[in-house]
């Protein structure tokens, strides 16, 4: 049987906000019972609680796009993980998908088959707000992950990275490694421009190194792919012939960058990463690469949100939390992962 479904959502709903770190979101918020047991793929060490007890079985179709690269397919299999975990989710994986008409179809779908919950990453997060509303005036609690919508009114529940915060991270990183040196070269390389999380993570890196009295001085954008982040490396280290520091916002096109800084043979410089992907969380342990750090964009949201779905469709709150519902928003930290901490952190990282 499926668990009660909660009637369509009030308009004036209470809003909280949960920070947390990586992996930490069940531990942290949704137990009160110090038993821990082993890491799984759906985000680091899980702690034991009253809520880890098997309830009614809640359906949960879950939606998000194309593992083409991989940051997503992380996403995805950190998702099942944590609905196999449970004995009482029953989870519907639509296929992934880049095309939003059919996303929006996949979301139909599980409103018409009367899902107790829906987890969300959209492809486009304004695109897909009118459907989510829909599921929502259906009485449906949607998790929005990742990719905000358009209204607040589309979803129950909303699981973010921090794409600023992890621009202020690689800064603060970069200013506390050439902070007396005024003159230091900075670049960057980014991700999609066109993307709102492309811009936020550049004004979080250029408010942090402002900070410490730097800048970036170069700056080309790729687009989170391999092939992209090489021909954008190799543009960039052509107009450079000098680069103290460089930031690449996303570990799968760095796959491409760090070939394109071999093949140029330049090493003066130190490079920190973004997102945290196993292939360069082992270029880190190795200390035989540029690479040096990288920033943690969690490949756990889908995870947690699954989390977050099966707590609300139970009608169930976060353990650790002293309000009775689970919050509106949560935002999970970007930490930097470098040598001195990469193993509390690589089992966990997806690869590229």
């Amino acid at each position: 049987m499926s668990a009660t479904r909660q009637r369509p959502y009030g308009r004036l709903l209470t809003t909280a906000v949960c920070v947390v770190g990586a992996g930490a979101l069940v531990a942290g918020c949704t137990s009160n019972t110090p038993e821990a047991s082993g890491s799984d793929e759906g985000g680091g060490d899980v702690i034991a609680s009253s809520n880890d007890e098997t309830g009614e079985t809640v359906r949960i179709g879950f939606s998000a796009p194309a593992a083409d690269h991989g940051w997503m397919a992380g996403i995805s299999n950190a998702a099942q993980a944590e609905a196999d975990r449970h004995e009482d989710i029953d989870l519907i994986v639509a296929e992934g998908t880049n095309e939003v008409g059919a996303q929006i179809a996949q979301v139909e779908t599980f409103i018409n088959e009367g899902v107790d919950a829906i987890v969300l990453l959209p492809f486009d997060g304004a695109a897909l707000t009118p459907v989510a509303l829909r599921a929502m005036e259906a009485g449906i609690p949607v998790i929005n992950v990742d990719r905000e919508f358009s209204s607040p009114f589309a979803a129950r529940a909303t699981i973010l990275g921090d794409n600023y915060g992890m621009g202020v991270s690689a800064g603060t990183y970069i200013c506390s490694r050439l902070g007396d040196q005024p003159d230091a070269v900075v670049a960057e390389i980014a991700g999609i421009d066109s993307l709102p999380l492309t811009q936020e993570r550049s004004q979080g890196f250029a408010d942090a190194l402002a900070d410490c009295g730097l800048d970036v001085d170069n700056r080309v954008a790729a687009e989170f792919t391999v092939e992209s982040g090489e021909e954008a490396a190799a543009n960039l280290l052509q107009a450079a012939p000098e680069i103290d520091a460089l930031w690449n916002h996303d570990d799968d096109q760095g796959v491409g960058v760090l070939a394109a800084i071999n093949n140029a043979g330049r090493d003066e410089f130190f490079m920190v990463g973004g997102a945290g992907s196993a292939n360069a969380m082992r270029d880190i342990q190795s200390g035989d690469s540029v690479l040096e750090a990288t920033v943690i964009y969690p490949a756990t949201q889908a995870a947690d949100g699954i989390a977050l779905a099966r707590l609300i469709a139970q009608g169930k709150s976060m353990s650790d939390l002293v309000s009775q519902e689970v919050p509106r928003e949560i935002v999970l930290n970007a930490p930097v992962v470098t040598a001195e901490n990469v193993d509390q952190y690589i089992d966990d990282a997806f690869e590229s």
